[in-house]
């Protein structure tokens, strides 16, 4: 469970993972060392996972991005819907989900080519009845995992 300082800190880090226990401390009102003590209990608590960067996937060549939703034959596990969507490098994001679609997927692509070939592949797998696709126009909100 965190505080409201450890929430501070993570709102801080999840803006900047690069910043230094120093920089966190001057926007939390603590000192560095406390910073530093709070972040280690945080990873040994499992709360802070990794550091990471966040990049642009458009500058990257990744200019196409939809929501994929899959329908499966009869009762697909979980599991099985994992091992099958880890596979494609434009899944970003899969979600087993309520009501009539089984899987959410968010998928990322060069082109619209390279969508429907990523589509048609997905539709593909065995355990996929149909696919229904929803292309974003345009990302309005994009939040980092943040604490509110």
């Amino acid at each position: 469970m965190t505080d409201p300082l450890d929430a501070a800190i993570l709102r801080v880090l999840s803006l900047d993972a690069r910043a230094t226990y120093a920089q966190v401390g001057q926007q939390v009102s603590l000192s560095a060392p406390a910073v530093k003590r709070r972040v280690d209990r945080l990873r040994e608590q499992g709360v802070i996972r990794g550091f990471t960067v966040r990049l642009d996937p458009a500058a990257l060549g990744w200019q196409t991005e939809a929501f994929v939703e899959l329908f499966c034959h009869g009762s697909t596990s979980p599991a099985t819907m994992r091992t099958a969507v880890e596979q494609y490098p434009e899944v970003v994001a899969a979600s087993t989900v309520t009501g009539d679609v089984d899987l959410v997927l968010q998928v990322r692509a060069r082109d619209m080519r390279h969508l429907e070939q990523v589509v048609e592949r997905l539709a593909a797998e065995p355990f996929v009845s149909r696919t229904r696709s929803t292309v974003v126009l345009s990302a309005l909100v994009r939040r980092p995992d943040v604490v509110p």
